[in-house]
């Protein structure tokens, strides 16, 4: 497998013909694995196209999810390549996450209960703990699908010749549930805005003005998702993070 088109510590992914193997390394948990395939084959249950799960392997001591290879590029690569169509990319992209929080899956974790586990999970202080409790459970509770990672990185296009978005899908749905469009919103902007604020602004302001939804709504949820976001440990990202949790700041 010399064809890799992506790679990582933890895993690396290989073009196989009209597939994709993603490669686990031998110590990645079984459990990881098996939970990202079956909650990919549920997010396949809505009815949304995306790359199908194929099968699941061990190969060489290592587990392998052999996927259906989508054709395309990544949004990331094609902003760089083409920055004078930004505006018209950040419409394709809440464009398709709005189409896909029209769907569910009951089978799906809730939103909810992996964001109260994040908090829990924080060494913050228990007032600030309190803080964001009471506000996750004040907000309303929905069933859409939710991506969980939903960025430029996990997003694949096909386009014309001018750099036209043709096709558009998203891939790696492991952190799929079902809740709240607005907090899946909110992620996907606190993720653009850790690398770019513009971006962000542009498609904050499209999603809110597409759905009718007051960006203050999408806001409330900011300080949750950005105490989410602190389980992952990324040094370069605590300092903003930890602005963003006051909850004080986004009445």
């Amino acid at each position: 497998m010399n064809n890799c088109i992506s790679k990582k510590d933890t895993k690396a992914v290989y073009k196989d013909g009209n597939t994709v193997r993603k490669v686990f390394a031998p110590d990645y948990s079984k459990t990881d694995v098996l939970y990202e395939a079956l909650n990919t084959a549920r997010v396949e249950d809505t009815g949304l196209d995306i790359p199908k799960i194929l099968s699941i392997s061990v190969e060489d001591g290592q587990w392998v999810i052999t996927s259906e290879y989508a054709k395309g590029v990544t949004l990331t690569q094609l902003i760089k390549e083409h920055p004078e169509n930004i505006d018209s990319y950040v419409h394709a992209m809440v464009d398709y996450q709005i189409a896909f929080n029209k769907r569910s899956n009951p089978l799906l974790l809730k939103l909810k209960d992996k964001l109260v586990r994040q908090i829990n999970a924080l060494e913050l202080d228990s007032n600030i703990k309190y803080e964001l409790s009471t506000r996750l459970e004040s907000l309303p509770k929905h069933n859409k699908l939710c991506h969980g990672d939903y960025c430029p990185d996990n997003i694949l296009v096909e386009t014309d010749d001018a750099g036209k978005i043709t096709a558009i899908t998203a891939v790696d749905w492991v952190h799929a549930t079902q809740g709240n469009a607005s907090a899946d919103v909110a992620n996907t902007y606190l993720m653009l805005k850790l690398v770019d604020e513009s971006f962000a602004e542009k498609y904050l302001v499209d999603f809110c003005k597409k759905t009718h939804t007051d960006r203050r709504y999408v806001h409330s949820w900011l300080p949750i998702v950005a105490a989410a976001r602190m389980t992952k440990h990324i040094p370069e990202e605590k300092e903003l993070l930890e602005s963003m949790i006051d909850v004080c700041d986004y009445q």
